[in-house]
């Protein structure tokens, strides 16, 4: 996370869990949309969906190579995204997992 100048690691990381429970009031995909179209920048916004697109590739097996290939997604990027698969918080499985379920 970015460091700003005058504000404490304490004061971020209440900062941060402000963010995260917002979140969690969004009771829809429209107004979840609505939200990080405020929240981010269009580029913010890509970078994230293109991650969150390389999941589910990559929990099938396919090599990265076919998966830039379907997605145009960087090589680059789909490895850091499995590399928080395998060594990451577990925050792509657990929001996988459940969307699979819902689906």
């Amino acid at each position: 996370m970015k460091q700003h100048r005058n504000v404490t690691a304490r004061q971020e990381a209440l900062s941060e869990r402000s963010l995260f429970a917002a979140v969690l009031t969004l009771k829809s995909v429209d107004e979840a949309r609505a939200f990080f179209r405020d929240l981010c920048t269009p580029a913010e916004l890509q970078a994230m969906a293109d991650r969150w697109a390389v999941v589910e590739w990559l929990q099938k097996g396919l090599p990265y190579r076919e998966i830039h290939r379907i997605t145009g997604v960087s090589v680059t990027t789909i490895g850091r995204v499995a590399r928080c698969l395998a060594d990451g918080n577990g925050g792509y499985q657990v929001a996988a997992s459940r969307q699979q379920r819902h689906a």
